[in-house]
């Protein structure tokens, strides 16, 4: 596959822009990469497409024709509909910073019309079958490793955390308390709650763990004493849930989704949930939980009635 470049100028832009999302916006290193593959390669085929270089003003007047020959050009190296949508998405991000920064405006980025993509719902587990998957990582032939593992996936499912919050924390924190606070996407804050099984999990662990406590440590730490990794503990889901004949769907990250479910179905608020989970947007949170639309529309109300004098 030939590798189109952008021009010095169009790569100049985006530099620019992808410091503006690391600094600014606090994006991380692995998003501000993804960034930058999606749209040097859409400056990469503008500058053949056009037959020259490209630079502000030829940004400005890019055509909807001129996108969709874009978009087709990506389709034909078989590139799926919802991949495409997220390059999409990221180049209008950059037009958004463009017009922003620049005063260079594109309305063709607008009005061309984004993939259809089918909805691809979550699969939460079972209560049982999330209890029995988060035993089955404790048979580690290393006692430690195997009580790190259980204690890790106990707390994403107990606290609905993502798989890189829970390994970002450090061992600074234990004992755990009855909340966290963790750092999600964007650096956002939240408090979550911390069940006494996951208390006990954590800390049957680290009486197990063979390095001690220093400055700055992971909770989670590797083989060799580092920050654990995501690989590392996703491998181990992925052994428990093939010895359990579960289905592949059954990730570090299914966890979190059950963590939701299994609250909504005990009668918890979505909107609570949400927060809990730390969704910007309720939509999200219903997508995640399976809710309807009817149930969505009436927590949208309950939290938007007159009479709730600010308490939301």
């Amino acid at each position: 596959m030939i590798v189109l470049l952008p021009s010095a100028g169009a790569m100049d832009l985006l530099t620019r822009f992808l410091d503006q999302l690391a600094s600014v916006r606090g994006r991380s290193t692995k998003t501000v990469e993804a960034y930058r593959r999606d749209i040097a390669g859409y400056l990469g085929f503008l500058g053949e497409h056009l037959g020259g270089p490209v630079g502000e003003q030829a940004l400005g007047k890019i055509s909807v024709a001129d996108l969709r020959a874009w978009m087709a050009s990506r389709r034909r190296t078989g590139l799926s509909g919802r991949s495409l949508a997220r390059e999409l998405s990221a180049v209008r991000s950059f037009y958004d910073w463009l017009d922003h920064a620049h005063g260079v405006a594109c309305p063709a980025i607008h009005a061309v019309r984004s993939p259809k993509v089918a909805q691809r719902l979550p699969r939460p587990l079972s209560v049982p079958d999330a209890a029995l998957v988060v035993q089955a990582t404790g048979f580690h032939t290393e006692p430690w490793i195997a009580a790190r593992d259980t204690a890790a996936l106990t707390l994403i499912w107990g606290s609905g955390l993502r798989i890189s919050e829970a390994l970002g924390l450090d061992r600074a924190l234990a004992p755990l308390r009855d909340a966290i606070r963790v750092t999600g996407k964007g650096g956002k804050e939240r408090d979550v709650p911390v069940l006494p099984v996951t208390r006990t999990a954590i800390d049957a662990y680290l009486k197990k763990c063979p390095f001690p406590e220093a400055p700055g440590q992971a909770l989670f730490l590797g083989a060799r004493g580092g920050r654990l990794s995501q690989s590392v503990l996703q491998k181990a889901m992925r052994t428990a849930r093939q010895a359990l004949g579960l289905p592949e769907t059954a990730t570090p990250h299914a966890l979190r989704h059950s963590f939701a479910t299994h609250l909504l179905q005990a009668g918890g608020d979505l909107r609570s949930i949400q927060e809990l989970l730390g969704h910007a947007s309720l939509s999200t949170t219903q997508v995640y939980t399976g809710v309807d639309e009817a149930r969505l529309l009436e927590v949208y109300e309950a939290s938007h009635r007159p009479d709730r004098r600010g308490t939301d």
